[in-house]
């Protein structure tokens, strides 16, 4: 299951004034996050695109890649994949990787591309960052400009429901020697990650966040936009969702 993760934050020392545009550029997300299980993401690549039928050489947009762990497998199985992220560290790590059919760029989600995709994936709760809503609508429209005629895209996003009610308040996490402490909670719609630890001598401060969508709130939103959900999913394995049990919400819309 992905950490709620995937989300927002503010670094004192660097005085960002969005935590995504920092947070995510540090080598410290990753020392974080680096026990998270690459064969589940596999799996899942697999059975989704087996569920979607995508042709041979189809192209696959990998939304918020990050240092491109899915497309470059993506890439593997043989389609045709641009993986786009906003941070440019993360994508400067995932160039060396880049063939004929695999590249990298630095893009703001909330722009359409020019190029048309069979299928644009935004995994591993990347979405909800933001402070207003409205640039969340922004997001699935250029998701849905970017598709091509018979394109489909996927948001694998956390189930909020099961996320809060199963918060852990605090937890100490030590990783390569940098011992993390952790604080959750939920505030302004939002849930909430505060994230102290000191290395170098220097102490740090993060504040990730993600609004708590449901299922409900992205149906409203892609009612507004003109999307139409095509099916939904509750784990990597494609079980049925269940918004009392489910560990995941993974959409399938066009």
């Amino acid at each position: 299951m992905s950490t709620p993760e995937n989300t927002k934050s503010e670094i004192t020392s660097l005085k960002s004034e969005k935590w995504y545009s920092s947070w995510f550029d540090t080598p410290y997300y990753h020392i974080l996050y680096k026990d998270r299980n690459y064969r589940e993401a596999q799996i899942f690549m697999d059975n989704l695109t087996h569920y979607l039928n995508l042709p041979e050489k189809a192209k696959v947009l990998d939304l918020a890649c990050g240092k491109g762990r899915h497309s470059i497998y993506l890439n593997q199985l043989g389609f045709d994949v641009v993986g786009a992220d906003l941070s440019e560290n993360s994508i400067a790590e995932a160039k060396i990787n880049e063939n004929d059919t695999l590249h990298f760029l630095v893009h703001d989600k909330r722009e359409p591309f020019d190029a048309k995709f069979d299928a644009i994936f935004n995994l591993f709760t990347s979405f909800g960052y933001f402070e207003n809503r409205e640039d969340d609508i922004k997001t699935l429209l250029a998701i849905k400009e970017s598709l091509s005629d018979y394109g489909f895209a996927v948001i694998d996003f956390m189930n909020s429901q099961q996320v809060i009610e199963n918060l852990i308040p605090e937890e100490i996490k030590e990783v390569d020697g940098i011992t993390f402490y952790i604080k959750r909670f939920v505030v302004d719609g939002f849930i909430t990650k505060q994230i102290d630890f000191e290395d170098k001598g220097e102490k740090f401060q993060f504040t990730e966040k993600v609004r708590a969508y449901t299922l409900e709130d992205f149906q409203n939103m892609m009612d507004e936009t003109g999307i139409y959900l095509l099916d939904t999913f509750g784990d990597y394995k494609l079980k049925k969702f269940h918004k009392n049990t489910s560990e995941r919400l993974i959409m399938i819309f066009k």
